[in-house]
């Protein structure tokens, strides 16, 4: 019997049974940007509108950690799950090692090029003077856990590979919920302020860091039946750590393949850059603060997308190694199906809780709380286009079709966007800046409908 027929990535999914496999992913996602909008929660109300807006000046640095992880994790996990599907269980346990230690590797780089360069990575993300030292203070803790922030992303995504998304789901509900208490325990009784923020996410991305290392280490121990039942959750893993060999053509593959995610969190970093840079000039800081809140409530209301394409891709990548093609139409189906419905949901929650979402972040700031109310009311059309964007970048990384996916992202995070930034508040002021994503996210969709009628063909050939 072939060991990749073990994998639960090989079972013959429905409608129903592929929204269960990948909703501990959803979930997971949805923690994921539910602590990241918490942070910004804790500091809009118990901090003040400068720390908000030093967060969102400092992100740049965030998307390229987590952007670098993603790249890893997602290129990686295409080819890992098809090594599986193919039934070169040995092969796929050597690169899924190789990932993991190329990504700690890079966090280590990450902490130690940032604290050199600090002050010039600030003053270049277009600091003000008054937001300098808030800046400083919560980059400096970010950067001790960048090794942290790595290795969260990475096993988040390659518990979905491993078979295991429930447990990448537990870890990371424990740790939104973490990050939340030591948010409470260090910006309001100890009033740390924004360093407070910073160190209660960091200890939030350490809790599936650390957890995931033992996992993918005790794996290869556990035989058998197990003795205990708390051993159970390890029985029947296919990946664990192993003597790896050093494959660069594969970790080239993985970042071609991923890059798409790359170019999505390196854009965003640009993006984040140049929203900022306009709405200070246009709104000063209160500007700044309310596309924090625009940036990030975009992060959560589209971890469902998020979430149900990482959960479905390595089914994808599975069913296109095994040459299953009959199923791999009919996944692809129901995940276009689902996308579509949870779209309109999105839209729909989004535009009618704009005004309750404002006054969230912005309650003791009145200017604010308007600049927000304004801007979210437009905003909210682009969940109409961004789920189908998102999963068809997902679908091509899943079939190994890199291009196709960063082409995708690349337009959707940062082509359109860029254009439309330069354009439309020249023409209508600070309006025109609440209109750029929404029409991003819409010619994107024409252009991710062209990607997906032009390799009709996949669906008709023989695998």
């Amino acid at each position: 019997m072939n060991e990749g027929q073990t994998n639960p990535l090989g079972k013959s999914f429905n409608a129903l049974s592929l929204i269960k496999f990948a909703l501990p992913s959803m979930v997971m996602m949805m923690f994921m940007g539910l602590y990241t909008i918490v942070d910004t929660i804790f500091v809009a109300r118990f901090v003040d509108t400068y720390a908000l807006s030093a967060v969102n000046i400092v992100c740049p640095v965030i998307n390229v950690i987590v952007g670098t992880g993603t790249m890893l994790a997602a290129g990686g996990s295409a080819v890992i799950a098809r090594k599986m599907g193919c039934g070169k269980i040995k092969e796929a346990r050597s690169n899924f090692t190789l990932v993991i230690v190329t990504g700690a590797g890079i966090g280590l780089a990450v902490t130690a090029a940032g604290f050199l360069f600090m002050d010039e990575i600030i003053w270049g993300l277009g600091a003000s003077e008054v937001l300098f030292p808030y800046c400083r203070d919560y980059l400096a803790v970010q950067l001790m856990f960048a090794v942290g922030n790595m290795m969260q992303v990475l096993y988040q995504n390659l518990f979905v590979t491993a078979g295991r998304p429930a447990l990448g789901m537990l870890l990371s509900v424990s740790a939104g919920c973490a990050n939340i208490i030591f948010d409470y325990i260090f910006i309001v009784l100890l009033q740390m302020g924004i360093k407070g923020a910073a160190l209660g996410t960091g200890i939030g991305y350490m809790i599936p860091a650390c957890v995931g290392s033992i996992f993918f280490l005790s794996c290869r121990n556990i035989s058998g039946k197990a003795a205990y039942s708390v051993w159970k959750m390890f029985e029947g893993c296919e990946l664990y750590f192993c003597r790896f060999q050093m494959d660069s053509l594969f970790l080239i593959q993985c970042c071609l393949n991923g890059a798409s995610e790359m170019v999505s969190q390196l854009s965003a970093a640009v993006t984040t850059f140049l929203f900022n840079a306009v709405m200070m000039k246009l709104l000063e800081e209160d500007g700044v603060a309310a596309i924090t809140v625009i940036i990030y409530s975009q992060f959560l209301l589209t971890t469902l997308y998020i979430g149900f394409s990482m959960g479905a891709a390595p089914v994808i990548s599975y069913n296109y190694g095994s040459k299953n093609i009959k199923q791999l139409r009919k996944v692809v189906r129901t995940c276009f199906c689902f996308i579509i419905s949870i779209s309109c949901l999105v839209f729909l929650s989004a535009f009618l809780a704009g005004e309750n979402i404002a006054g969230i972040f912005a309650e003791n700031n009145k200017n604010m709380f308007e600049i927000t109310k304004a801007g979210f009311t437009i905003f909210s059309f682009s969940f109409l286009f961004s789920g189908c964007n998102i999963f068809a970048s997902a679908l091509f990384t899943a079939l190994s079709k890199g291009r196709e996916s960063a082409v995708i992202s690349f337009l959707r995070t940062f082509g359109f966007v860029t254009v439309l930034l330069l354009v439309l508040p020249e023409f209508f002021g600070a309006a025109g800046v609440w209109f750029v994503l929404p029409g991003a996210e819409m010619l994107t969709f024409a252009a991710t409908g062209y990607f997906i009628y032009r390799e009709k063909g996949l669906w008709k050939k023989k695998l």
